[in-house]
C-alpha cells in the first residue's frame, strides 16, 4: 500500500520518555479501543459525553452514501446555471470545507464572519448563480442564523426563489431540520449526530459544501481509509500514538504550545483546522496544548521557539522542526483527529466538550439587549486608535499605544503568550495578519492571530480553560457598512462589537489583560498599529 501518511520525530530532547508514554499506550491497546469506540477511556466523568462523540472513526465508511447525493445536487445546480457556492458557518463547519476546497483549488465564499464589509462583499456576488449552504448541528448559532437571514432576504429581493436556493447542514431532529422543511429549503443533509464539530471533517459538514464547490470527496474518503489500519494499530509505529505521546511528554515539561508551518505540504490552511482540533479538545481544567500557526518555517516563533513550545512542520523537516507530519489531506484528518483525542488521555482530560465556550456568547447575548450601553469610553485616543483595557491593568497616565502594548506585553507571565483577535474583514483587511509576526519578533512570546468571531469557535476554548497565563489584543475597527439582520433588532456591526466586548469581559472576570484598539479609520489605525509595535523596546 503506498504511504499516506509519515510522522518524523526530527529532534526530542525526552525521547526515552515519549518511548515509555508509547509503550503504555500500545500495551493499553488505546489505538484499537479508539476504534472500536471504546468510551471508557478517558475515565468515567468524560465516559457520558464520549460515548456520543466516537462515530468519527468510521467516517471513511459511513459518509460514502453522501457522495452520490452531493454529486447528484451539483449536477442539478449546474444545470440550472447555479455555479457559485456560499457557505455559512462556523468553527468546524467552515474550517475543514476551507482546507477541502482550498487544497483542491475550487471556489467556495466561506461566511464565518460579523462583520458588515465582509458579509456585503458575499452579497455583492452574482446571486442568480448562488447556491448558500447553511452548516449548523442545531440552527442557534447567531452567525450562521444572521447569514440564512440575510441571504434569504437579499435572494427575494434578486427575484430568486430563496427555498430553492438554500441547503441545509445539520443534525437530525435540530430545530434546524424542522424549520428548514418548513420552508421548503431545496435539500437537508442530515450528519451525524455522534460527532462534535471539531471531528466532523468527514461528515456532511465537511463533504457537502465542499463536494457542491467542485472537490473530489470521495477520493478524500479514500484517503482516510487508507490511513484507518495504520492509526487503529496498537503498535510503536502508530503515526497519532507517536504524536500523542511526543506532545503530552513536551507538555510534561513545560513545552504548552505547538507551533505549526506550513513547509511544502500543498495542503492550505491544514494548521487552522488542526488549531481547532486541539485547543478546544485539550484547552481546559487549566491545562492543554495551545497551537500557534505561523506564517513559514522562518517565522518568529517557529524559528526562535523556546524550550516552552514544539515545532511542528506541515509537510517536508526543516532544520527548526522537531515534528513533521506528510500526507495527504483525508489521512491528515485522521491522524491529527487519533493523536488529539489520544494526548487527552495522557493529559486526563475530556477532548469531546467545551465548557468554557459559551460564557463569551451569553456575555455577548446580554450586551445585545442593551447595545447602546455596550460601549465604555476609551482610556484615551490616539489618532485614528480608541484604546480602551479591560481589568485595571493599564495605568491612567498611559497616552499612547505604543506605551500600551509594551505594558500588554509586559504583563504577560513567564512562558505566557500573546493572543491578536481581530474583529475585522479577513479578506479586505488581511494585511492585518501582518502584526502577528511584528509583535512576536518583538515581544520573544508566542504569539497567536485569530480572526473574530470565527476564534471563539476554536481557540476560545483554551483562552479561557487552559493555561492561564494569555495576555489579548483585540483590534476592531469602524465599517463604512451597515447591514440589517432581518427579524432581530440588531444589525451585524452591533453583533461584532458585542462579540468583542463580550469576550473580552470574560477574560477580564478570569484576571487576563486586555487591550482593545478601536480603529476610527481601518487603514490609518493599521499603518499607526504597526509603526507603535515597532518602536524601540515595543
Amino acid at each position: 500500500m503506498t504511504e499516506v501518511v509519515s510522522v518524523e520525530i526530527v529532534r526530542s530532547p525526552n525521547e526515552d520518555q515519549v518511548a515509555l508514554v508509547v509503550a503504555d499506550l500500545v500495551r493499553d491497546r488505546v489505538a484499537s479501543r479508539l476504534t472500536a469506540g471504546d468510551a471508557t477511556l478517558w475515565g468515567p466523568a468524560a465516559q457520558p459525553e464520549a460515548s456520543i462523540r466516537l462515530a468519527w472513526t468510521a467516517l471513511h465508511e459511513t459518509s460514502r452514501p453522501l457522495v452520490a447525493e452531493i454529486e447528484a445536487l451539483r449536477a442539478e445546480l449546474l444545470a440550472e446555471g447555479v455555479d457559485r457556492v456560499v457557505l455559512a458557518g462556523m468553527g468546524g463547519s467552515s474550517l475543514a470545507p476551507e482546507v477541502i476546497t482550498g487544497t483542491a483549488g475550487v471556489p467556495l465564499v466561506v461566511l464565518d464572519t460579523t462583520d458588515p464589509g465582509q458579509v456585503a462583499d458575499a452579497l455583492a456576488g452574482d446571486l442568480t448563480r448562488t447556491v448558500l449552504v447553511v452548516s449548523s448541528k442545531s440552527g442557534g448559532t447567531v452567525e450562521t442564523d444572521s447569514h440564512r437571514r440575510i441571504f434569504e432576504a437579499a435572494f427575494a429581493a434578486e427575484g430568486v426563489d430563496a427555498a430553492s436556493r438554500i441547503v441545509v447542514v445539520t443534525d437530525p431532529g435540530s430545530p434546524l431540520e424542522t424549520a428548514s422543511r418548513e420552508a421548503g429549503y431545496r435539500k437537508v443533509f442530515l450528519a451525524d449526530p455522534n460527532v462534535g464539530g471539531r471531528y466532523s471533517a468527514l461528515t456532511a459538514f465537511g463533504l457537502v459544501p465542499s463536494g457542491l464547490a467542485g472537490a473530489d470527496v470521495a477520493g478524500l474518503l479514500d484517503d482516510a481509509a487508507a490511513v484507518v489500519p495504520l492509526v487503529s494499530a496498537d503498535s510503536p509505529d502508530n503515526p497519532a500514538v507517536v504524536l500523542a505521546a511526543t506532545f503530552a511528554v513536551a507538555h510534561a515539561h513545560g513545552a504548552e504550545k505547538i507551533v505549526f508551518a506550513d513547509t511544502g505540504s500543498g495542503i492550505k490552511g491544514l494548521g487552522d483546522w488542526a488549531e481547532q482540533l486541539i485547543a478546544e479538545s485539550t484547552g481546559k481544567d487549566g491545562t492543554g496544548l495551545l497551537p500557534v500557526v505561523v506564517e513559514g518555517p522562518g517565522a518568529p516563533g517557529f524559528v526562535d521557539a523556546r524550550s516552552d513550545a514544539t515545532t511542528v512542520a506541515i509537510g517536508p523537516a526543516t532544520g527548526s522542526s522537531s515534528v513533521a507530519v506528510e500526507g495527504s489531506l483525508g489521512a491528515q484528518f485522521l491522524v491529527w483527529e487519533y493523536a488529539t483525542a489520544l494526548v487527552g488521555r495522557v493529559l486526563d482530560i475530556n477532548p469531546f466538550d467545551q465548557p468554557d465556550v459559551e460564557a463569551a456568547k451569553t456575555a455577548a447575548r446580554s450586551l445585545l439587549d442593551a447595545p447602546t450601553a455596550s460601549v465604555a469610553a476609551p482610556a484615551f485616543v490616539d489618532g485614528p486608535i480608541e484604546v480602551h483595557a479591560s481589568g485595571g491593568w493599564l495605568p491612567a497616565d498611559v497616552k499612547t499605544v505604543a506605551d500600551a502594548l509594551k505594558l500588554l506585553v509586559a504583563a504577560a507571565p513567564d512562558h505566557g503568550y500573546l493572543s491578536v483577535q481581530a474583529y475585522l474583514d479577513r479578506l479586505d483587511d488581511a494585511s492585518f495578519a501582518l502584526v502577528r509576526p511584528e509583535l512576536a519578533q518583538r515581544s520573544h512570546l508566542q504569539t497567536t492571530f485569530g480572526w473574530g468571531p470565527r476564534f471563539l469557535h476554536s481557540t476560545g476554548q483554551y483562552h479561557k480553560g487552559g493555561h492561564q497565563n494569555g495576555v489579548f489584543l483585540q483590534i476592531t475597527g469602524a465599517s463604512e457598512t451597515s447591514l440589517d439582520v432581518p427579524g432581530r433588532p440588531y444589525d451585524l456591526g452591533t453583533l461584532q462589537t458585542a462579540q468583542a466586548l463580550g469576550d473580552g469581559q470574560v477574560l477580564a472576570e478570569r484576571g487576563r489583560p486586555v487591550l482593545r484598539l478601536h480603529l476610527t479609520d481601518r487603514v490609518a489605525g493599521l499603518a499607526q498599529l504597526v509603526e507603535a509595535i515597532q518602536e524601540d523596546g515595543s
